[in-house]
């Protein structure tokens, strides 16, 4: 792992060193000398070298000298389209530079390439175009895609539809694939313009119609790995499976205290655990994690597995946890009525909710009572419930109420943004098949215990901000002026506004308006709108703040069983606690550090997009056994192409303007609302219709209604696409389907 990390840190400083404006191009040899590299180690100064010329970051010079490439040629990664053009996007552009068909120049779905603007921005307000100068690096090795066999040969629909091309499988390189089997192949090579790829089936994933199948299809194609290896696990299982506590260790007890988890009644992975007690002055509010890096050492297999699983994956089906049961589900989690290690943040809070005095410490805890976010509920709603048979905990629960409620209005008056999209609860059977769909209601539980975590996320970061210590945060930057502009500009349509001639956008402008939004027919759409204006959080060991939150100072401490930078700042508190950060510490946590964050910010979007693919198959999947039923929906979205309806169950399907057969319907782009041309009708936000289930394709992940004054049962399938629909619209239409997910903060 740190040779790896090492690697990309020394890739880093040179890139810096040619891209500096006082640098002179260099050879090989006058580069180690200037760097006072020794003999013996230029071979290693070469690989760098040739590591940032083959990801297009310097080029050589007929005289074999290093530089910055040429200014006009831009270096991106490729985005394609199935109908055989593509984008590409660049860091530093705002917008992704479209790369015409015959100008793709065998570049492949997520290629690293080489481009050359051709066209510049026009009057029409089009974006760039370019053209690929070279594939730099390619971004696809294997796919996965569902198999076709001919009598010798065969081919491999790929099932990420960016992939345009089926994949031609020789007879040699079946190894076994039967029809209809979902299949990883390995790439052989990238076809012409002429021939289709060719690949090696290197494994099979079971058959097509196996629901389990589609989402370890789902898994594979993002590279996501369920098993173990064999020495990770072999580590796993030599860890004790009891705590055996050393009385003599510094580690504060804190198993006399009255402590409770609370999570989801199907939660395995416990960590953290709460105390709270009050004072005469405010409460003492103790957040218990559980001590990972105890039993996860720096380097060790264990460690490197993590970093590189990033984080742990929640599927509809199952769990794809960061690190093995036995350290998961077993000894490091805060399970009941047994002593574990923790690293505790206790924190004394004044009635206003701020934090007075804190400490952090090793501890060693023992949870008195599993609590669940529905018993909480329950209790506070003044029901019996199991897990509130003991007076003390029921007045705990009200104590935790009571304290959080004083943290949610702090937050609140620094103007935190809390978007409240509903998220979805699929119920599957033993075979895993969807058999209900409903809108998961958050509830007091677990708002008290958010407040808590993002209490002890903000002392940690602060703490360790002024110990000026090398760390990882959790960053959200201010957004883009000119996006927040465009949003103001769009709101101000439905007589919402926002204060943006300020130099510095406060993120209460945000907060206003969504509190303005509640119950309005425009709050999805404006509401989504507004999250997409604004930056992704990520992780880095620079300390920017966190826009969404309304803090300057975050980071994730809180879930090292289930998140990799939590695991690794947990490594720099225990060390700066032994007083262990020394120098050359300080030195190795400041190399490694930027491509820890940048790697575990690019996990955690991976995770996303997983967990999302494999929501949207299966609520395909349910709306499937329910095609021509009627349900009762609101209109969510309206576009060019038709209208999106959202249904109590959180599924949301698309009403093709095709579909609407009493008029020819135009969009009014200011109001997003489809008008009758001659009805005068109107198809709005917030509008409820009624709707038939028309369609729902697993291939595209798609559903599609039919408003039920038109449907037609013995009606034969419509094409998807009107006669009046141009290509930017039919562009408009594909790329929706593959976009209008929304990433968090």
């Amino acid at each position: 792992m740190e040779d790896r990390l090492l690697f990309e840190q020394r890739k880093n400083t040179i890139r810096e060193m040619i891209y500096d404006e006082n640098y002179i191009p260099l050879k090989l040899k006058e580069m180690a000398y200037l760097m006072d590299v020794p003999q013996k180690d230029r071979e290693k100064l070469k690989e760098v070298l040739d590591a940032l010329l083959v990801d297009g970051s310097v080029e050589l010079t007929a005289k074999g000298k290093y530089i910055k490439p040429e200014k006009q040629n831009l270096i991106g990664t490729f985005t394609s389209h199935p109908r055989g053009f593509g984008f590409v996007t660049v860091e530093g552009e705002e917008d992704d530079i479209f790369i015409p068909e015959d100008y793709v120049n065998g570049a492949f779905h997520k290629d690293m390439v080489r481009i050359k603007v051709t066209k510049k921005y026009t009057s029409e307000g089009k974006r760039k175009e370019g053209v690929v100068l070279k594939v730099l690096e390619r971004g696809t090795r294997s796919l996965v895609g569902t198999f076709q066999q001919n009598t010798s040969f065969g081919f491999v629909i790929p099932d990420d539809t960016h992939y345009g091309k089926d994949i031609f499988i020789s007879k040699k390189n079946l190894n076994g694939a039967k029809q209809d089997d979902k299949v990883v192949v390995r790439l052989l090579n990238y076809g012409t313009e002429r021939t289709k790829p060719e690949g090696e089936i290197t494994e099979i994933l079971g058959n097509v119609n196996d629901p389990a199948t589609d989402v370890t299809s789902i898994l594979k194609a993002y590279e996501i790995e369920e098993k173990f290896p064999k020495a990770v696990l072999k580590e796993a299982k030599a860890i004790p499976k009891e705590v055996v506590f050393d009385k003599s260790s510094k580690r504060a007890d804190y198993r006399d205290l009255l402590t409770v988890t609370i999570d989801g009644e199907d939660a395995r992975d416990l960590d953290d655990a709460i105390t709270l007690q009050r004072e005469q002055d405010g409460y003492l509010l103790g957040v218990h994690i559980a001590d990972v890096s105890h039993y996860v050492t720096e380097g060790s297999p264990l460690d490197c597995e993590a970093l590189k699983r990033g984080t742990s994956v929640y599927l509809a089906d199952r769990v794809v946890p960061m690190l093995p049961r036995e350290l998961s589900n077993g000894i490091c989690s805060l399970n009941m009525g047994v002593d574990r290690l923790t690293l505790s943040c206790m924190m004394h809070i004044d009635k206003k909710g701020n934090v007075t005095d804190h400490s952090i410490t090793e501890a060693i805890i023992r949870v008195d009572q599993r609590m669940s976010y529905n018993g909480v509920q329950a209790i506070l709603s003044g029901e019996n419930h199991p897990e509130g048979e003991r007076e003390e905990i029921r007045e705990l629960c009200f104590l935790m109420r009571e304290a959080a409620a004083i943290l949610k209005e702090k937050r609140r008056k620094r103007g935190a943004i809390d978007f409240d999209f509903p998220e979805s609860k699929i119920v599957l059977d033993d075979k895993g098949y969807p058999i209900d769909i409903y809108p998961y209601e958050r509830n007091t539980a677990t708002d008290i215990i958010e407040d808590f975590m993002l209490l002890a996320n903000e002392t940690v970061a602060e703490d360790y901000f002024w110990q000026e210590l090398p760390f990882v945060y959790r960053t959200h930057e201010t957004p883009d002026l000119d996006k927040i502009k465009k949003l103001d500009t769009f709101i101000r349509n439905f007589g919402f506004y926002m204060k943006t001639g300020r130099e510095n956008f406060h993120p209460k402008e945000i907060q206003k308006l969504l509190f303005s939004l509640e119950g309005e027919p425009e709050e999805a759409l404006i509401s989504r709108l507004a999250l997409r204006s604004m930056k992704q959080a990520k992780y880095t060991t620079l300390n920017v703040g966190h826009f969404g939150l309304s803090t300057q100072y975050y980071t994730h401490f809180t879930s090292p069983i289930r998140r990799y930078p939590d695991l690794q700042i947990h490594r720099i508190i225990k060390e700066n606690l032994h007083g262990e950060l020394g120098r050359k510490r300080i030195e190795h946590y400041d190399q490694i550090l930027p491509s820890v964050a940048d790697q575990s910010s690019k996990l955690e979007r991976r995770a996303q997009n997983a967990e999302r693919d494999v929501e949207k198959l299966k609520k395909v999947e349910y709306m499937k056994e329910h095609l021509g039923e009627y349900y009762e929906g609101v209109i969510s979205g309206v576009a060019a192409w038709g209208f999106f309806v959202e249904l109590e169950n959180t599924v949301e399907g698309m009403v093709p303007i095709q579909s609407l057969l009493d008029d020819y319907y135009i969009f009014d782009e200011q109001q997003y609302q489809l008008i009758g041309d001659h009805t005068g009708r109107v198809f709005t936000l917030g509008q409820k219709v009624n709707i038939i289930v028309d369609s729902a394709d697993k291939g595209t992940k798609t559903i599609d209604f039919v408003l039920a004054e038109f449907y037609d049962e013995e009606e034969e399938d419509e094409p998807l696409l009107n006669d009046w629909m141009n290509d930017d619209e039919v562009d408009q239409l594909l790329q929706y389907y593959e976009k209008k997910n929304i990433g968090e903060l």
